[in-house]
């Protein structure tokens, strides 16, 4: 697929800054919503349907006001088209509310809707479809109206795929007036803890935290070895804890990091690909991790905090990865770190009250206390924290900024979540996610570990072109189940499939990260996004060790938990230097092969293997050191 091609499937409106009096309306609309979310999902209790109703009304209504029909449409200027689809999301969203009560009572399917409830939910359909169109672009778009069209036409097929006959009222029935379809989890998690720790995040950025990650970084990582590099890899990481989105961390952090990287010789492609890299892993991060964590434990009943806590390893083994890896290529390229950055204890002293609201998160997590609670306390910490010191200190006008901002940068979470929903809705009339298991063991058979790479491979073919948490939810309804009825654990199978959606952030032909790094490395977006899996490489291999392995989800008994995590952080240096090639010198083929083996073993489940693994791997790596002192030797006692 050429670039040119990939970038129209992923082009999106022209975000607007309106002007006249719409603009002038714009921002006290969205600090509203703001206030009232925060109000009902942690003050006032209301009924959940009757919530999102309105939630996504409005925000549709964001949508139109804000972003154009194309990329080349007017920046300031709202034309009546959308201004009138603006009016009818918010005038859908007030007629289903109205009757909210008559909705929730009825008897889905022998109930029938009215001619107004058919006009009404067509027009919600149509009207999500076109805001997912402008905010996330036509990949997704593509995939929803596949899938609909599935829904309604589906049963004309031939063979295991064909489903009953379902007709246009049965499918605006489940899809409009349930909580299986547009109204369900997806929705219902953007509403909730999306939105609230996007708002944590958007106060830490504001008040300073953003600026103190980065210079924290550059004092820890700075001066050493293609210390740009790896100011990108913290910075990046740090900053993801508190996004949890790939392309918003590219956009944030790589418009410093990959011209710094450019600057100090590394090429456009490499620096981007070091970015994209960094940034992914910020939705495998806790305790904040990405959107699609929150769906997970929506979807499986697991206490987020639980989950937050099984990712700690994954997490720190994906950068650890990253980061060897770009060690590495730093010391093969020759590159060396920066000749001034900001002392630690001076950037501690300015900025180390920003981890009290990570310290907050954490033990809120650790307390039980929900999601929601959980964000509010880190944001009451953030605010605590920035009052202490006048120049971080927040104004009215500071509080109100924040309040809008964090409504529009959830924006395109909401249109991507409502398109999932019709997408979940959709599966769960047709029954599409047991003939997908149906065929993961016709492929795969009982085989555990040939059904995970099909797995994988579904998840990264669903994520071409889709944000992380769309892409989870179509693996977790379609692949999800055929993994649980091979017995691995419900927690290591959603875990993995999180995992695999991150990784399609920057997986080519269609990778939305490396598509945001493209317009600010100046390289092509496909040999970025091949540039960040090389650099990630190792990553890859994580996913299947924890499944394999729940001790590196700190799973089981003490013992067992330090073995795996033991074990499988002494492979990932193993497998960065086979994948490399490079220890203070080139190693050869034979080493890399050797190397490959002992990562491998020292992955596997079996004590046995780990034990042979590490033996393998101190000995290929005494033997790397001989040979570099005997070079050093023959050096020395050459003629000079």
């Amino acid at each position: 697929m050429s670039p040119s091609f990939a970038n129209r499937l992923l082009s999106t409106g022209a975000r607007r800054d309106p002007a006249s009096w719409v603009g002038q309306l714009l921002k006290p609309f969205s600090a509203l919503i703001a206030l009232g979310i925060v109000w009902v999902t942690t003050v006032q209790i209301v009924q959940i349907y009757a919530m999102t109703i309105v939630f996504i009304g409005l925000m549709l209504a964001l949508v139109f006001l804000c972003t154009g029909a194309t990329a080349s449409s007017s920046r300031d200027r709202v034309p009546l088209h959308d201004l009138l689809l603006a009016a009818a999301s918010i005038g859908i969203s007030a007629y289903l509310w109205y009757h909210n009560q008559r909705i929730i009572t009825r008897i889905t399917l022998l109930d029938e809707l009215s001619t107004w409830d058919v006009v009404c939910g067509s027009g919600l359909i149509l009207v999500i479809l076109e805001a997912t169109r402008r905010t996330v672009g036509p990949g997704l778009t593509f995939v929803v109206l596949l899938f609909l069209g599935y829904n309604l036409w589906g049963d004309m097929l031939p063979g295991m795929l064909a489903h009953g006959v379902i007709d246009y009222r049965h499918f605006l029935d489940i899809l409009a007036f349930t909580t299986d379809g547009i109204f369900g989890a997806p929705i219902r998690v953007a509403l909730t803890y999306v939105f609230l720790f996007g708002l944590f995040g958007t106060f830490l950025s504001r008040t300073g935290g953003g600026d103190f990650f980065f210079d924290a970084a550059s004092a820890m990582s700075g001066k050493s070895p293609g210390g740009p590099a790896k100011i990108a890899v913290v910075s990046s990481g740090l900053y993801g804890t508190i996004s949890g989105s790939p392309t918003a961390d590219v956009v944030t952090t790589g418009s410093i990091t990959i011209p710094m990287m450019k600057k100090l010789g590394y090429s456009a492609t490499l620096a981007g690909g070091i970015e994209v890299a960094a940034s992914t892993g910020g939705s495998i991060l806790p305790p904040v991790m990405g959107s699609a964590a929150f769906i997970m434990a929506e979807f499986t009943g697991i206490r987020y905090a639980d989950i937050a806590i099984a990712a700690v390893v994954p997490a720190f083994l994906y950068y650890l990865c990253v980061y060897l890896q770009v060690h590495l290529r730093s010391v093969k390229l020759g590159i060396t770190g920066l000749e001034e950055v900001p002392g630690l204890l001076a950037t501690m002293r300015r900025g180390g009250m920003f981890l009290v609201p990570l310290l907050a998160l954490v033990t809120a997590l650790l307390l039980g206390y929900s999601p929601c609670f959980v964000a509010v306390f880190g944001t009451l910490a953030v605010i605590f924290v920035a009052a202490l010191k006048r120049e971080t200190r927040l104004s009215l006008k500071g509080f109100y900024d924040i309040l809008a901002e964090s409504t529009l940068r959830v924006v395109p979470v909401v249109a991507a979540c409502a398109a999932a929903g019709l997408v979940v809705g959709g599966l769960t009339m047709t029954g599409l996610g047991a003939k997908v298991t149906e065929l993961i063991f016709l492929l795969a058979g009982t085989d555990m570990l040939l059904s995970l790479i099909v797995a994988a491979v579904i998840t990264l073919i669903l994520g071409m072109g889709m944000p992380t948490p769309s892409v989870y939810i179509l693996a977790a309804v379609l692949v999800a189940p055929a993994l649980t009825q091979l017995g691995i654990s419900l927690m290591a199978a959603h875990l993995f499939l999180v995992y695999y959606a991150s990784l399609s952030a920057m997986t080519p032909p269609i990778a939305v990260a490396a598509f945001a790094a493209a317009p600010i490395a100046n390289a092509n977006p496909m040999a970025i996004g091949l540039s960040a899996v090389r650099i990630s490489m190792t990553a890859f291999v994580v996913p299947f060790a924890f499944v394999y392995n729940n001790g590196i989800l700190l799973s089981g008994n003490a013992w067992q938990i330090v073995f795996a995590c033991l074990a499988v952080t002494a492979s990932v240096p193993c497998l960065c230097l086979a994948a490399e090639g490079f220890w203070k010198r080139p190693i050869g083929a034979v080493s890399r092969l050797v190397f490959l083996a002992a990562g491998i073993a020292l992955m596997t489940p079996s004590p046995t293997l780990q034990i042979g693994g590490g033996a393998i791997a101190l000995f290929a790596l005494l033997t790397l050191r001989r040979q570099e002192a005997a070079t050093s030797v023959a050096c020395e006692t050459l003629p000079r």
